[in-house]
């Protein structure tokens, strides 16, 4: 197995300059990362620099919290992919969940992944430190249901980020029907070893080039 295929090579820090992210992408070019995870408003640049790489570039939707109206949630994927987004990471409303807002969670998400059809591929960010087990398994199931490709366990900015408990037991939930993405606080080879024997099939990390060379490098101390 090819580490480096699994892993969104990631840089979503707010104070990231254009430095950083080109940074980022010859890093991502260099030792052939999935993609890059960056924020919306460098999804233009990163599609010029990553042309004809192969190399795919993944942005965020309503990030962090989550809190953003459907509506600006739709729009922001169909910029995002107008932009050059091959992938969208999008964060579910926490708050409409936790409060048992099913019906709204499952329109938000559907309206990401209708922005989203025939053009980019979707992930659900739950932010499983929030959420209890069986909310965990709620969120994932909606997601199903909306259509999206992938379920995401953690945004990095929240409270905590992937455990293999959560993994598995999202994994268990979708099944065949969406693959499972985990991020946050994995930075070796041996935590992503471990993400994928739980049932994950793509890494969001900061720390790629440590996880697939041991060099440090100064990107890598970043929360997600």
């Amino acid at each position: 197995m090819e580490i480096a295929t699994l892993i969104d090579h990631t840089n979503l820090k707010a104070d990231s300059t254009e430095e950083d992210i080109q940074k980022l992408i010859k890093e991502a070019k260099e030792y052939g990362f999935w993609s890059v995870c960056i924020n919306p408003c460098w999804v233009p640049l990163a599609a010029r620099e990553l042309s004809g790489t192969g190399v795919k570039v993944c942005t965020v939707i309503g990030f962090p919290l989550g809190a953003a109206s459907t509506a600006v949630k739709s729009f922001e994927t169909a910029q995002a992919i107008a932009d050059g987004a091959d992938e969208v990471d999008m964060v579910i409303n926490i708050g409409a969940l936790k409060s048992g807002l099913l019906d709204i969670v499952r329109a938000d998400i559907e309206a990401v992944v209708r922005a989203a059809k025939g053009k980019a591929l979707t992930k659900v960010i739950i932010e499983t430190s929030l959420l209890s087990d069986a909310e965990k398994v709620t969120a994932c199931q909606l997601a199903v249901e909306a259509g999206a490709d992938f379920v995401k366990t953690s945004t990095g900015f929240s409270t905590g980020g992937a455990t293999v408990a959560d993994v598995k037991l999202m994994k268990k939930t979708v099944g065949d029907a969406a693959q499972v993405k985990a991020s946050g606080g994995i930075h070796s080879k041996e935590d992503v070893m471990r993400m994928v024997a739980a049932g994950a099939a793509r890494i969001g990390a900061s720390a790629g080039v440590v996880i697939v060379s041991g060099e440090q490098k100064e990107s890598d101390t970043a929360a997600y």
